[in-house]
């Protein structure tokens, strides 16, 4: 009963304690109010941070490409140590394959040719700058068949190749006709010819390799049919083949078959070519032609066209007997019977042959097989005169390595690496957690920069590669990527491959086999963490810098301490840059570092350093 008395005589309060309540109250409640109208900024800024459970808020960095020079975004971060430019005679610097360094090495098999990399003490340690005038290549399909002249000023091959239409110079640019040396009425009318073999439109053929590609214009034109080639030419007397391949958007790097193994794992390709390639096929025991053997997939096909083929008829133009290309033809096609190649057309100047699926179907009877258990370890590994055995088969029905679905449906089914579990650790499973992985880092790349996926980016580069998830999750006609697995990484390379994408090995401690400027964008995921103590971290980043286009973009995502010191460097690159929490969440210790390269351009002013 006292409590009760207690509540009741409370409701004796006076009128002025009930007019402070209810003010109150009303002040509250306006407070509230004016809060989500959107005037307490700061309030709901807060609000909305604590809400936020994955990075939805990006930094603002501009990734639309300008065409001309900018000031640098002013950060009030601490000053990075700068890092000069080179002189402007580095403007085509090619770290690997300079004419100096290669003048000083055998020209027995190419090996001059080859990669020759600079040591430690003579690398440069500044900023590769671009030519005077530089301007963001033509976006894709115009790019094809047009090229700016002042990104590549060399005019050296329309004058030597006038006839074949190879290339012509109109104005300030350049046009690719699609023309060739074999194929003097455009690459369409040759890969028309070659398709009525070959099942070039069904999806059965998507990676293609071109030895002694030119400018790629046979590349170029599989393009539109969902083939993907990779292209290869020497630095050589036929100035920019593969810069001209590249400005146009279209897979290349600088390379040649001389002594050194082809950067890529075995059974890799669909299709290769070799037009008028002028490659020694029957010297060396055919060691080059066993070497294209073993990239080439069983059921794949080889084309030859120019010498030896149709040699009645071109005998005189090519200065060579009859009797000398008969007997040339003769060995090649006897050394393609050793490699189980069936020839299955010859008209005019094109010999086609394919692989045949198994070594059980072939009925050789004596052969000397490659005694190295792994096919697909071939970095600056020695090319031999021997046959790379192929798979082991239950029956002569049976495709050696696996049969391959068609494209697209190959891009995510389960390569029969993984299927087979010829990769340490892949498994199945593995192999689809990856991709859902992907998928969902791909989706907060395109949140982060809304034009990945447009014609902004054309030229693509997964600086470490993995299962190929990055590229399969970015697909598209608008760009291509070059799939890259460190030579100290996992050997995945050959997964990458029967998904239907392509790609290399290499050493990020060296440079690249490509020339400045040929990239739109570069990924790396876990890049530094491998090369951790490997190399310095700098002389990655000052070959990212080399061959990224002005206005370029860097995607690195790696852990918090790594990309930390990446930053420290990255600062003093003329990039703008900026750090990015986790799709997770801040408490991840993965992170992501997005970076624009500014533009700028050379002048006589420029100067190397020697700074480590």
């Amino acid at each position: 009963m006292a409590s009760k008395h207690h509540l009741l005589g409370s409701r004796g309060r006076s009128p002025v304690s009930i007019f402070v309540v209810l003010g109150l109250c009303c002040f509250f409640y306006l407070l509230g109010t004016w809060q989500k109208s959107g005037f307490g900024k700061g309030d709901r800024l807060a609000m909305e941070i604590t809400k936020r459970t994955d990075c939805t808020v990006f930094p603002a960095l501009d990734f639309e490409s300008h065409h001309k020079q900018e000031p640098p975004v002013e950060s009030s971060e601490p000053k990075a140590k700068v890092i000069e430019p080179c002189d402007v005679r580095y403007t085509d610097y090619t770290p690997c394959q300079e004419q100096d360094r290669a003048m000083t090495f055998p020209r027995e098999n190419m090996i001059y040719r080859e990669r020759h990399c600079p040591p430690t003490e003579e690398k440069l340690h500044c900023l590769i700058p671009a030519p005077n005038g530089w301007t963001t290549p033509f976006p894709w399909p115009k790019g094809r068949d047009y090229v700016h002249y002042a990104n590549v000023p060399y005019k050296h091959l329309t004058v030597e190749k006038a006839v074949q239409h190879w290339v012509e110079f109109q104005g300030n640019v350049f046009k690719f006709p699609g023309g060739g040396t074999m194929f003097p009425q455009g690459a369409d009318a040759y890969i028309d010819e070659l398709a009525s073999v070959i099942p070039i439109s069904d999806g059965s053929i998507r990676t293609a390799l071109d030895t002694g590609c030119g400018v790629a214009s046979w590349g170029a034109y599989l393009m539109k049919r969902n083939v993907l080639t990779m292209s290869f030419a020497p630095r050589d007397n036929h100035e920019a083949q593969v810069q001209f391949a590249l400005e146009r958007g279209v897979p290349a790097y600088i390379g040649v078959l001389g002594s050194i193994q082809l950067p890529f794992p075995s059974r890799a390709f669909d299709m290769a070519q070799c037009s008028r390639c002028l490659i020694p096929w029957t010297e060396n025991e055919g060691m080059y032609l066993m070497e294209v053997d073993r990239v080439l997939r069983p059921g794949g096909y080889w084309i030859l066209s120019g010498p030896p083929i149709n040699w009645k008829t071109y005998y005189q133009t090519w200065k060579r007997s009859k009797e000398d290309l008969k007997a040339e033809q003769t060995r090649i096609e006897k050394l393609a019977e050793l490699l189980c190649w069936e020839k299955k057309y010859e008209k005019g100047d094109v010999a086609i042959f394919r692989k045949k699926i198994n070594s059980r179907s072939c009925g050789r009877k004596s052969a000397n097989m490659c005694e190295s258990g792994d096919a697909d370890d071939v970095w600056y590994k020695k090319m031999e005169a021997c046959i790379t055995p192929s798979p082991e088969v239950k029956s002569v029905a049976e495709v050696a390595g696996g049969e391959l679905k068609k494209f697209p449906a190959r891009l995510f089914a389960v390569p029969p690496r993984v299927e087979k579990l010829m990769v340490p650790g892949v498994t199945v499973e593995s192999y689809e957690e990856d991709n859902k992985l992907w998928k969902k880092h791909v989706s907060v790349y395109k949140k982060i920069n809304s034009l990945l996926g447009t014609t902004r980016y054309r030229n693509i580069m997964d600086m470490n590669a993995g299962l190929g998830g990055f590229a399969a999750n970015l697909e598209s006609p608008k760009l291509w990527v070059m799939n890259v697995v460190p030579t100290i990484a996992q050997n995945t390379l050959g997964i990458i491959y029967e998904r239907g994408l392509i790609g290399m090995y290499h050493d990020w401690c060296e440079g690249f086999s490509t020339y400045p400027r040929t990239y739109d964008l570069l990924h790396a995921s876990g890049l530094f963490s491998l090369y951790q103590d490997k190399c310095e971290f700098e002389e990655i980043l000052l070959e990212m810098d080399r061959i990224l286009r002005p206005e370029g973009t860097v995607i690195i995502r790696d852990g918090v301490d790594a990309l930390n010191e990446v930053r420290k460097i990255a600062g003093g690159m003329r990039w703008d840059i900026k750090l990015v929490d986790h799709e997770d969440g801040p408490l991840v210790p993965e992170k992501i570092f997005v970076a624009v390269k500014q533009y700028w351009v050379g002048s006589a002013g420029n100067s190397t350093t020697d700074d480590a």
